[in-house]
């Protein structure tokens, strides 16, 4: 049995990795922001942990909810869409805050805390992190500036995990792009599903050996160039 931890499982992307995890008999140790979310998480068979990643001060209290564990997955799945202005428009400073600090000071405040459990792993090609980022932050395909904010912070995204993964090299970090999917924040009208972007991330991670550290793949295991 691995042991699995999934930073923000109370829907979508999050919830689904849960359950699928779950229902492979693997334990899955999985935060939520509120009450609510951390019951779901419970009636799923999860060990749940309260956790909001925009709160600095919920963020610091990881490590010692973590203490003593050995993570052999980790997946960072919490994150927020901006107001989907482009580039005509400046973001506020309030707007800004809140897409940066949930996209990116949430994770660089996660990754020192769980990245040691997770190169304490003792499961054959060691430990995994796994990153949700998405496409719309792939420098090397950019196509508009709709949703400017969020591409940013998803851009910033990629390039902390590539630069921790050097200070953590018994772990395997990986950012991915999971797809255009069927969640709230992608719409019904999405082309994949949550469960096969879910299966997708799953296969992939399991898959990536330390060679792939630093990369940027798509939930399918293809990689992506030029960031």
């Amino acid at each position: 049995m691995s042991t699995i931890l999934i930073i923000g499982a109370s829907r979508g992307i999050g919830y689904e990795l849960a359950l699928q995890y779950t229902a492979e008999g693997e334990r899955v140790i999985a935060t939520a922001r509120d009450e609510e979310g951390l019951a779901k998480l419970r009636d799923l068979g999860c060990e749940p942990l309260k956790l909001d990643v925009v709160d600095p001060a919920s963020v610091s209290g990881l490590a010692w909810q973590l203490d003593g564990e050995r993570i052999d997955i980790a997946w960072q799945v919490a994150g927020v869409m901006c107001n989907r202005a482009n580039a005509q428009t400046p973001p506020s400073q309030q707007e800004f805050d809140r897409v940066m600090h949930a996209n990116v000071l949430g994770p660089m405040q996660v990754i020192p805390q769980v990245a040691p459990l997770v190169e304490f792993s003792k499961a054959p090609g060691g430990g995994r992190f796994g990153f949700i980022s998405s496409e719309m932050g792939h420098i090397g395909s950019v196509g508009g500036s709709g949703a400017w904010l969020y591409r940013v912070s998803k851009s910033a995204l990629n390039m902390a995990v590539a630069s921790a993964r050097h200070s953590y090299p018994q772990a395997t970090f990986v950012s991915f792009h999971p797809g255009w999917v069927q969640t709230a924040m992608g719409g019904e009208s999405a082309p994949v599903t949550v469960q096969d972007s879910a299966a997708g991330l799953r296969r992939a991670l399991a898959s990536a050996t330390r060679a792939d550290s630093g990369s940027f793949q798509r939930y399918d295991g293809s990689r992506l160039a030029g960031w």
